[in-house]
């Protein structure tokens, strides 16, 4: 244990290596052992054998998850409400919308692109086929003529807008861009409908920068609230809607926005794909309001747009007006008296039936439409010849849901509006003609039946629903030649 010498010099043991487990005897003795299982006890060798069970199911799984292809994940948790990621997530949608708003062309911008592509232009004195359109909607007094510019042209205002403007304008003066409109023999575009493109690209990107701001949850659709929200945003850029009463406002938004959901959300899941509502003729309807009149606009032309004031008030007047008890809800009853009474007794139950939701009680008496299924119920009528409005109205058709109207289903809806005809002093008919007529309007694909698709495909299907379900709208169809002649007339005059 101690080593020394007499003189009291000490001496170090020598150091012994240890040699690696690997190469000691025992150690791969004890390795073999136990790697052929022989040494471990019952729990040791289940445990071993599930594990190999498990690994061989995995493998198997896995070779048949290669063979057929990666399945790509289409759900992904949202992030819960003031968490970490979410704040992220906020901040970082926050930083993309603000600088694709950067990006955009202000009015500045468009008025200066405007007088650059004025002044580098080709003034054609040849043709005038747009000057009336041209000088009403941008007047110069030192042009005439119709204003085009070449390829060359078009190059070299690019060059110069990008100098004043700045680089953001160059994606408009690509060759693709120029190429999309109609030019003439020498190969020039005409300017103004180039520069009414740039306009209405800006107005739509602005548009889905709002919404997208909007939109909460960040998947792409706007619920009613966010929809609303962003309607009452414009009001003050809207000029025919700035004299707005403040109390009417959120009702308007109401309505306005109700169209929007009724085009854009056809399968009534709550929500409208911000995609689809930019591209919508309701916006383009919506944008209209921005321009100020001259003229005086009467009140039927006003009321042909959904989404002026005095179309919103008519909605809301008829609505109380039909509500006799004032309960908030229309009843069957009540809602026969829509449209002067002109409307069937069958259509009224089966638009129940198909389109209102029954009462908590839920008795039979208990249902009654609310406000926001009249909305469906007049866009429906005002829009019969739009898809989304004939596939409401079909669904009232389909007497037994069975997706196609027969002969029998014609006759029932028919008889209805027959009787009205002839309580109103009417000539009599035969119900069996006008089944044979609406028959050679549709020709339908199966001679037997009336499909929906039927009726999109022959162009006519508003008009036929009509003739089922509204007098008024047969006694038009009845004398639908007197009427255009009737139009004719104060054209000639």
């Amino acid at each position: 244990m101690y080593s020394g010498s007499s003189d009291g010099e000490g001496h170090e043991a020598p150091v012994r290596k240890i040699p690696p487990a690997s190469s000691m005897m025992w150690v791969r003795n004890l390795r073999r052992f136990i790697g052929s299982g022989a040494g471990l006890g019952s729990e040791a060798l289940m445990e071993l054998e599930t594990k190999r069970i498990l690994l061989d199911i995995f493998k198997e799984k896995q070779q048949k998850s290669n063979e057929a292809g990666t399945i790509p994940s289409f759900y992904k948790k949202k992030p819960e409400e003031g968490s970490i990621s979410h704040r992220v997530q906020r901040l970082a949608k926050f930083r993309f919308l603000k600088k694709q708003s950067d990006l955009l062309l202000n009015a500045d911008d468009l008025d200066a692109m405007w007088v650059c592509l004025r002044e580098n232009c080709v003034i054609d004195d040849a043709t005038n086929a747009e000057k009336d359109m041209f000088s009403q909607a941008f007047p110069v007094s030192d042009t005439n003529g119709h204003l085009t510019m070449n390829y060359e042209d078009f190059c070299h205002i690019a060059a110069v807008c990008t100098e004043q403007i700045g680089p953001k304008c160059r994606r408009f003066f690509s060759p693709s861009n120029f190429m999309k409109f109609e030019k003439d023999e020498s190969g020039r575009i005409a300017i103004l409908p180039f520069y009414l493109y740039v306009m209405r690209t800006v107005s739509l990107t602005q548009a889905r920068i709002d919404m997208s701001e909007l939109d909460e949850d960040s998947d792409g659709f706007l619920q009613p609230h966010e929809m609303e929200a962003y309607i009452r945003g414009l009001i003050p850029n809207l000029a025919q809607l700035r004299d707005m009463p403040a109390a009417f406002v959120q009702m308007y938004c109401r309505i306005a926005a109700h169209k929007f959901f009724f085009f854009c959300d056809p399968h009534r899941r709550g929500k409208a794909c911000i995609k689809k509502v930019l591209l919508s003729n309701c916006l383009q309807e919506l944008m209209e309001l921005h321009q100020e009149s001259e003229e005086e606009i009467t009140d039927t032309e006003q009321a042909e747009n959904w989404f002026s004031l005095t179309s919103a008030q008519r909605i809301c007047d008829m609505f109380l007006a039909l509500d006799k008890d004032m309960n908030g809800t229309l009843s069957k009853q009540e809602l026969r008296e829509y449209a002067d009474g002109t409307l069937t007794e069958i259509f009224i139950e089966r638009a129940f039936d198909e389109h209102v939701r029954r009462g908590k009680s839920g008795g039979g008496n208990a249902r009654e439409m609310d406000f926001e299924s009249f909305l469906d119920f007049v866009l429906a009528l005002e829009n019969k010849d739009t898809p989304e409005g004939l596939t409401y109205l079909f669904r009232c058709l389909d007497l037994h849901g069975r997706g196609f109207l027969t002969t029998a289903d014609i006759h029932t809806l028919f008889r209805d509006v027959h009787q009205k005809w002839i309580e109103g002093g009417n000539y009599e008919l035969c119900i069996e003609d006008v089944r044979d007529e609406i028959w050679d309007m549709v020709k339908p694909a199966d001679e037997l039946k009336i499909t929906l698709v039927d009726l999109l495909a022959c162009k006519q299907g508003g008009t036929v629903a009509s003739m089922l379900i509204d007098v008024r709208g047969f006694w038009a169809h009845d004398n639908r030649e007197n009427l255009l002649q009737e139009e004719e007339e104060p054209e000639e005059e």
